[in-house]
């Protein structure tokens, strides 16, 4: 979701694209329409997949099964891709790979070198809620995303990405191995992983497995902890494919897949902007000062405003911001301490609301009606629903579910919350 401001700029700088077929979209997750410091050259919160004036995609070719000169050649060749797999200080595997013709490919990583067309960087919450850099677990050549050019336009992942000097090297300390027809394989120290949604991105959208992708595409079962040497099981029934709603974790930070078809039917900035409107055309009153409340303007979505709504979190019941008599003597006000609700007396953490504002997080295109607990992100209940189910991957071996909008840890019981206003008295 973009404010009026950066919609400007999203607009005229795909000018150039225009006409151009999309094939997708990545959006990470926490940022809510855009990185802190703004969306800046190729480290932005989302980035489009057009398909290139000329393709760029590879595919495997002659395999060197030792460290032979012409073996060498292709890995110093910088017109050459290549993948290296150090088995031994005494053999290396080289699989040289070849021009395609039918594929685009896409790198994503923490590098900003000129082989990463999407910059990636962590995505960490603070004990305060904020997203801060820390030593990054991201690769610096993640992963690599190949599109048909042809329609359907199917789009395909592999871990490890190409590097300056179109190389990707498998240490002796990788988990690699040799397949029974012959080719090698391996995975990233990290791992890239994807969850595939069951019934699409839609309402009745149901979180899928997660499974780890290898270097050639394959699918296998989860390691034990992340960076295991032991690789899990493969499942040979499923591929590779992205579908619009794949979930791509990084190891720190957490991709969003959405296909040019789906992103067809979320709902727009516009659609977005006249719900908020809709919102506060309502008049919701709070119940203690009798203010009328507003959702403040998409743009200003992290400024507190006089106006702004404030909701218990137990109970749903939305206020605007008030000192109340039920806070124990000497108890200081902070966002999300634990307050009565003067309208039924429950006790829980007290926030102010914000709308979610990435469109692409929604799974329908229904009124915000419910809240995220603890960080009090607004959406539909669909969306609210699906994302309270969806498990993302926390640290080394465990998960959890997330707001999409800020990836902070959900609590309670479901995760989150509806939403109850009082209307205008008059």
């Amino acid at each position: 979701m973009f404010s009026p401001d950066q919609e400007k700029i999203s607009s005229s700088s795909s000018a150039s694209t225009k006409g151009a077929v999309k094939y997708g979209e990545l959006i990470v997750l926490g940022y809510n329409g855009s990185l802190p410091n703004g969306d800046r050259g190729r480290q932005k919160s989302r980035f489009a997949l057009y398909r290139r004036p000329k393709a760029n995609g590879v595919k495997p070719g002659t395999v060197h099964t030792s460290y032979t000169p012409q073996a060498a050649q292709a890995i110093s060749n910088k017109d050459q891709h290549s993948i290296s797999y150090t088995l031994s200080r005494a053999q290396t595997v080289v699989v040289e790979y070849t021009h395609d013709s039918n594929t685009d490919m896409f790198q994503i990583g923490r590098s900003t070198e000129s082989p990463i067309d999407f910059v990636v960087m962590d995505t960490v919450l603070s004990s305060h809620g904020d997203n801060q850099s820390v030593q990054s677990t991201i690769s610096r050549f993640a992963c690599r995303i190949l599109c048909q050019r042809s329609p359907p336009y199917n789009a395909h992942i592999y871990a490890a990405g190409f590097d300056s000097s179109k190389n990707i090297f498998l240490g002796e300390k990788a988990a690699k191995w040799r397949n029974p027809d012959g080719q090698m394989d391996g995975l990233t120290t990290n791992g890239v992983l994807v969850m595939n949604p069951h019934h699409g991105f839609t309402q009745d959208s149901r979180p899928g497995q997660w499974r780890e992708i290898s270097v050639c595409g394959n699918i296998f079962r989860l390691r034990e902890t992340r960076s295991a040497q032991q690789r899990g099981k493969l499942v040979d029934t499923e591929t590779q494919e992205l579908v619009d709603g794949s979930l791509i974790d990084l190891c720190g930070a957490t991709l969003l897949w959405r296909t040019a078809e789906g992103l067809g039917h979320t709902p727009t900035v516009k659609h977005l902007e006249a719900l908020r409107q809709e919102l506060n055309a309502g008049r919701p009153q709070c119940p203690v000062g009798f203010n009328t409340l507003a959702f403040p303007s998409l743009r200003r979505k992290e400024v507190l405003d006089e106006k702004q709504p404030w909701v218990y979190l137990r109970c749903g019941h939305v206020h605007g911001f008030h000192g109340w008599e039920g806070q124990r003597n000497g108890e200081v006000e902070a966002e999300g301490r634990e307050r009565e609700c003067p309208m039924c007396r429950s006790h829980g953490p007290y926030v102010p609301l914000w709308l979610g504002c990435e469109a692409a997080f929604y799974v329908d295109t229904a009124a915000p009606t419910h809240a995220f607990v603890p960080c009090g992100h607004v959406c539909s209940e669909k969306t609210a629903a699906y994302w309270s189910q969806t498990l993302l991957p926390h640290g080394t071996h465990t998960f959890h579910a997330t707001c999409p909008f800020c990836v902070q840890l959900l609590d309670g019981e479901t995760g989150y919350v509806r939403l109850i206003f009082q209307g205008p008295l008059d």
